[in-house]
């Protein structure tokens, strides 16, 4: 298990992005506003319970643990050493940051984005047929081999725990859960 200084607990936004429509990548914008319990006001991902076309057909009261999701920038680099092209907010993210690991972060991080908000890491985001639609191919570069690594490389989801304004520049400072920060290093 990593411990705590296997993370980098600072970075940045490098660039946030929402739909109102239900579609695979989102256009970009100038900043967002996460909104408590909620997600991003406007998006299609947001609300109470579980917004996810294929989940909510089949449990629509479940809860909305998806109601952000975040990809590291460094992923980008990645996926054009394979030859892929991909910018931010094209597999669908909300908010793409730079020099944190996400998917290496244990469930109950919580990454403070900008001045206020706050939002809950709640799981891996798990790649699906609609990504090698995009481009033919990438999902493959998503799944990791390893067995150190997360299985998936495409980025994490969460919940807003507290809400405000994100916008592009903005920091975003990790706070890992007290149980993981107590683990002595390895």
């Amino acid at each position: 298990m990593p411990s705590a200084r296997d993370f980098s607990l600072e970075g940045n936004v490098v660039a946030v992005a929402s739909d109102r429509r239900h579609r695979f990548s989102k256009p970009t914008q100038d900043h967002i506003v996460l909104v408590e319990g909620h997600g991003i006001e406007g998006d299609a991902h947001a609300g109470a319970f579980v917004r996810h076309r294929y989940l909510a057909r089949r449990q629509p009261r479940l809860p909305n643990l998806r109601q952000v999701h975040l990809i590291s920038s460094e992923l980008f680099a990645s996926l054009a050493d394979a030859g892929f092209k991909v910018g931010p907010g094209e597999l669908g993210e909300n908010i793409t940051t730079a020099c944190l690991e996400l998917e290496r972060m244990p469930l109950g991080t919580l990454i403070e984005l900008g001045p206020a908000a706050i939002v809950e890491l709640t799981g891996l985001r798990t790649p699906c047929v609609l990504i090698d639609r995009f481009q033919a191919g990438l999902k493959r570069q998503v799944l990791s081999s390893a067995e150190t690594s997360p299985p998936f490389k495409c980025g994490v989801l969460g919940v807003v725990r507290v809400g405000g304004a994100v916008a592009t520049g903005d920091s975003a400072r990790v706070r890992l859960p007290s149980s993981f920060r107590d683990l002595p290093a390895l």
